[in-house]
């Protein structure tokens, strides 16, 4: 029987992370079959709680990304399932999104699925996301899984095999028919051709979308990179927020000529593109320009964000777009689930993202889904060449911050991070009214203050026993001038760490 301490460990949010490969110095495998195995049959026993199913009766698809982990980690999900009575359904090679949709899609009709990944972190590392037809799991369903994980022992079994099924190929055929629906009623009239289109995977499973959806609409691919699936990683971290990630899409669409170049990450639910001309559309610009290309079928509607966006982005989509802004908490789930929210409650929102590349449309089943937010761009892209207009007009209004940087405040000493945290923020807070400085509202994560040329973020970290400080300015030097005046509102607390300001 697996410790329970141990198993709460490998929750990450409203995921599982651990370490699958030994080798690398302290860091100790906790991610084992064993540990996948009981955390499989814990899932099993919280699906069958919330919607009464027997576990004989339930379908389980299962897939996993590049990791050279993947398919020992398959091997002790599936033998779960099976050991358990219920059917699997192996889906091999898939996408985080892709997963989610084995349970729509007519061919699949799985109750809930399993995705193996651990997005973009190293080789060493692997994890778990689940699904049900709802969508991702909350940070408290994890916490349910592990406990009843924890009550588990399932040996590993090799006596029945799972149904094989090519599940990328279905979810492809899914997204050809959304870019047909908006270019061309008739696939065969290749809607893309004319259109340059580079990748770059990461070696994760994102390949799929230059072979299985460019190129049988038309499009021209020569150029993409890192399409083969590699867990080792050898060419950059499959991360659109990598600067090395993201110099590489670059040079390969000015080097190749490209009408447009789309990066993925490891499980292919964020993205980021770059322009023609080697403008990066990531961050605050990827936001706008999903922004620009929904707002002419959502008027006045509101765009859910993180806490991190910048004050121009707000102006963009407000004084340009006629939009709302609601800057919300970090944390995709977080973005989703008040989306969701505000949609119930009848103020239309159709999309929900951070500055993380996560984003999630209304009209998508509010799901974190990279290749759509793809489809979308690539949509308006090839409108616009065929109309002789350029994407990067639909946000040449975006303004950007001169300077921005980020500090992470550790905490020391303390026994509980988020209680100080929290007196942290109230302390921070009073400090600034007394001070006569601006504090944003409203807030719904940590202090936000206003300067005259920038503003300055304060938070506790989602995981981190730590405090993120985020600083952006729009004079030469303003970031060091707010970080300065930061470190005096700050400066007798002595369990944070403000040495790195």
């Amino acid at each position: 029987m697996i410790d329970e301490k141990q198993l709460m460990k490998l929750q990450n949010g409203s995921d599982i992370r651990g370490t699958a490969v030994a080798g690398i110095a302290d860091e100790p495998v906790n991610l084992t079959q064993e540990a996948v195995r009981c955390i499989t049959s814990g899932f099993l026993d919280f699906l069958t709680e919330k919607n009464g199913k027997p576990v004989t009766e339930l379908t389980i698809a299962v897939g996993h990304d590049s990791r050279i982990s993947a398919p020992d980690l398959k091997c002790a999900v599936l033998s779960a399932i099976l050991s358990r009575g219920a059917k699997a359904i192996d889906c091999g090679l898939s996408s985080t999104p892709a997963m989610f949709m084995s349970i729509l899609f007519d061919e699949t009709k799985a109750d809930a699925s399993i995705m193996i990944t651990a997005s973009h972190l190293p080789y060493n590392r692997n994890g778990m996301k689940f699904f049900t037809e709802r969508g991702g799991l909350e940070a408290s369903d994890i916490k349910k899984v592990l406990s009843y994980a924890a009550k588990n022992h399932v040996p590993a079994s090799n006596e029945k095999k799972a149904a094989s099924f090519d599940l990328l190929s279905v979810y492809a055929s899914h997204l050809r028919k959304k870019i047909c629906e908006e270019l061309s009623p008739a696939p065969e009239d290749k809607p893309l051709a004319g259109m340059h289109i580079v990748i770059d995977a990461g070696n994760g499973s994102g390949g799929f979308f230059a072979s299985k959806v460019l190129a049988l609409l038309g499009a021209e691919t020569t150029g993409s990179r890192y399409l083969e699936p590699d867990g080792m990683f050898p060419n950059h971290i499959p991360n659109p927020e990598n600067k090395e990630a993201m110099a590489a899409i670059k040079e390969a669409v000015l080097e190749n000529h490209a009408d447009l170049g789309l990066i993925f990450d490891t499980d292919v639910d964020r993205m980021s593109a770059v322009l023609p001309t080697g403008e990066e559309i990531n961050r605050n610009a990827l936001i706008a320009m999903m922004a620009a290309i929904l707002a002419p079928d959502y008027p006045n509607a509101t765009i859910v964000t993180d806490s991190v966006t910048s004050d121009e982005l707000t102006c963009f989509l407000e004084n340009e777009l006629h939009l709302h802004h609601h800057r919300f908490k970090r944390g995709y789930k977080n973005v989703i689930n008040e989306c969701i929210r505000l949609n119930e409650e009848g103020t239309i929102s159709p999309l929900a993202i951070e500055t993380s590349g996560h984003g999630a449309l209304s009209e998508n089943h509010y799901l974190d889904d990279g290749a759509y937010l793809a489809v979308k761009l690539l949509i308006a892209a090839t409108k616009a060449k065929k109309e002789g207009r350029t994407l990067q007009s639909l946000i040449e209004k975006l303004a950007h911050p001169l300077e921005s940087s980020e500090y992470r405040l550790k905490i020391k000493g303390v026994e509980d991070a988020k209680d100080y945290a929290g007196e942290v923020l109230n302390a921070f807070a009073a400090r600034a009214k007394e001070s006569g400085i601006k504090i944003a509202e409203p807030s719904y994560e940590g202090v936000r203050l206003i300067f005259p040329q920038g503003w300055a973020l304060l938070r506790m970290s989602l995981h981190d026993p730590n405090m993120p400080l985020n600083i952006e300015s729009r004079e030469k030097g303003g970031t060091d001038i707010i970080a300065k005046k930061v470190k005096t509102l700050l400066s007798d607390l002595t369990s944070l760490d403000l040495s790195v300001l």
